[in-house]
């Protein structure tokens, strides 16, 4: 059983609790994290740049866009297989946190 301390009271609570009972402080780590980058021109950079990494750079993947940009994408594999990922809604910026919003 897994605790963490309220945001709001500072009260034990179960790690898996939306809101706290004692305060009904609603616990943010439970939200999902939103992510300020699109779908839509990740897309496109990935479609018309992605053998250049242009799309992993507008993501704030720096370390692997590198690595595309050396590889020319993998020489075509990883651009398709990131292609395909925007296109299911699966890619995620840096921090993980997945492109839900096309525009």
């Amino acid at each position: 059983m897994s605790m963490i301390y309220c945001r709001g009271c500072g009260k034990e609570v179960h790690s898996t609790a939306v809101s706290c009972p004692s305060c009904g402080a609603v616990q943010e780590q439970n939200a999902p994290a939103q992510t300020t980058k699109r779908i839509l021109p990740a897309f496109l950079l990935c479609f018309f740049l992605g053998s250049l990494g242009v799309h992993r750079f507008y993501v704030g993947k720096v370390g692997t866009g590198i690595l595309q940009l050396v590889t020319l994408g993998g020489l075509g594999i990883w651009v398709l297989i990131d292609l395909i990922m925007l296109a299911l809604g699966s890619f995620t910026d840096k921090q993980g946190n997945k492109l839900t919003q096309w525009s």
